[in-house]
């Protein structure tokens, strides 16, 4: 395994108290070292049960000036300070206990989160970090925000913002996104605002705890209260560190050059789901075939599934496919222009939703155990799928009963969607 990155978490405690920015709660966040393998979790210590919620994209909520993740009173606003210091430290795996429902917002920039981790000393652990390569150029778009997302060796930024304000203009900037180089160029950048906004964002219940010391709050003319810029183009690096916070929701370290233009949090959201699908990754704790046959009772010709790249408990999976011209269906199906029966990409996956579904009975033998589909709905075909494809299969637990769920599974191609349905299955003995 030499050379490849080990994963890392914090060696001590750490801790932060006051004003979350959109809600106003006075909240403490504890940052403390989280099991190997179990990613960055969020705990709210303030409600029954303190509940769990995976800083995933899976967890997104809101995305309106913030980014919200949870659900109901679990969720939790603006994560995107705190998660781009987490990522800017490469820490994988990381427990934080917050005692409300926003972490403060403190000085307005990432700066005392990443102060605060690096106090708490981040080490290397055992198990290999999961890494997000780029193989070749994409683009994404998303309203006004727009990336283009090329590969590199390294985690790269250059974005571009432009406001119709004296101060900001147009502004670009180009960085690296390393512990040092964040320190350096990105952490100290303040979250803005402007003084036209106030009324119309309290309207829906935003900005409640925002004060001149918590952001750069801009007027026509200028800053209000004569306060004074850090740089004369800290909108754009704040900008850049509100990326890097949003793309740790991807749960890996990313190896890419991101060019943003106009970028925002539903932009940066849309990016990290993008670069989910499309990038390739390494140093994950994957099902192989071998685990895969021991739960699903198919076999050659009609084991689809290859392989197992995550598992979020009982909530989540992605599944892998290789199309390849081997393919026994390819003898009569166009022969001469071979194209993957749509029912045969359906087949995989409903294989990869019974992984999913298996997944209730962990710990819990499932040999005399098969997994039935009841019913399928909302099935639609996008994209034809070739021999020499990758098909990736995600998977998502809508409900659950009993032996009974519905799942929505999208098939994907290089990030593009070739094909979805929902599914209603049932576990029953053999």
């Amino acid at each position: 395994m030499a050379g490849k990155p080990k994963r890392r978490s914090i060696q001590r405690e750490a801790a932060l108290s006051g004003t979350g920015l959109h809600t106003g709660a006075s909240t403490r966040a504890v940052f403390r070292p989280g099991p190997t393998g179990s990613g960055v979790v969020f705990r709210r210590i303030d409600l029954d049960g303190q509940p769990e919620v995976p800083a995933r994209i899976s967890e997104v909520e809101a995305l309106e000036r913030r980014t919200a993740i949870g659900r109901g009173p679990a969720t939790i606003h603006t994560v995107e300070h705190l998660l781009a210091a987490v990522a800017a430290h490469e820490i994988d795996d990381l427990q934080v206990d917050l005692s409300g429902p926003e972490p403060p917002i403190l000085d307005g920039s990432v700066g005392p989160y990443f102060t605060a981790l690096a106090e708490a000393g981040p080490v290397e652990v055992d198990g290999e970090a999961v890494v997000l390569t780029v193989q070749a150029p994409f683009t994404v778009t998303d309203g006004e925000a727009s990336y283009v997302v090329a590969p590199s060796k390294r985690f790269q930024l250059t974005v571009t913002i432009e406001f119709p304000h004296p101060l900001i203009g147009r502004q670009v900037g180009s960085y690296d996104v390393s512990p040092d180089a964040f320190a350096a160029e990105l952490a100290p950048a303040r979250t803005f605002g402007f003084t036209s906004e106030v009324d119309a964002l309290q309207a829906k219940g935003l900005i409640k705890g925002a004060s001149t010391a918590s952001a750069i709050v801009l007027d026509e003319r200028g800053i209000v209260n004569g306060g004074r810029l850090r740089w004369p183009d800290e909108f754009v690096r704040h900008k850049a560190a509100d990326i890097v916070g949003d793309l740790a929701l991807t749960g890996c370290r990313i190896r890419a050059h991101v060019v943003a233009t106009r970028p925002s949090h539903s932009g940066n959201v849309a990016l990290a789901r993008a670069l989910a699908r499309a990038a390739a990754r390494s140093g994950v704790p994957a099902m192989d075939i071998g685990r895969i046959m021991d739960v699903l009772p198919h076999r050659y010709p009609f084991l689809l599934v290859d392989r197992i790249v995550e598992v979020e408990g009982d909530k989540r999976i992605v599944g892998i496919k290789n199309v390849t011209i081997n393919e026994p269906f390819f003898q009569g199906h166009f022969p001469g222009h071979p194209i993957m029966p749509g029912v045969m990409i359906i087949e995989a996956m409903a294989q990869v939703g019974g992984m999913l579904l298996l997944a209730h009975f962990e710990g819990q033998n499932v040999e005399d155990k098969v997994v039935y589909f009841m019913s399928l709905d909302n099935v639609k075909f996008r994209r034809p799928v070739l021999p020499g494809d990758q098909l990736r299969f995600e998977l998502e637990m809508l409900a659950f009963r009993g032996k009974t769920c519905r799942m929505k599974g999208q098939a994907f191609v290089d990030g593009h969607l070739v094909a979805e349905a929902e599914m209603m299955a049932a576990v029953v003995d053999k």
